[in-house]
């Protein structure tokens, strides 16, 4: 699966990683769904450490479409609410 983190990069993650990013994006949606900015600051910061400590960067020259897009570091507990809405960001494993 290919993850791009907006203002960074893209990154190539395991199969294996597919369920545990996941569920690390369903507590997102949960703490925006239940009106929690801390909850959510924490939960998208392990988001996006989660995919850059377990993805292994793509070169910049390697063109891959993503299955994955998430907002960069900055992106507000209001714009959170835009976005991590129902099946969040990362598609289930089993529908993937």
């Amino acid at each position: 699966m290919i993850v791009r983190i907006f203002m960074d990069q893209q990154y190539r993650m395991a199969d294996d990683t597919h369920a545990a990013l996941n569920d690390i994006d369903d507590a997102v949606v949960a703490a925006v769904d239940a009106g929690d900015e801390d909850g959510y600051a924490r939960e998208f910061s392990k988001l996006l450490a989660f995919v850059r400590e377990k993805g292994t960067p793509l070169d910049d020259d390697e063109l891959i479409g993503s299955d994955v897009l998430i907002p960069a570091d900055d992106f507000s507990f209001a714009e959170a609410g835009q976005e991590f809405t129902g099946e969040g960001l990362v598609p289930d494993p089993k529908d993937a």
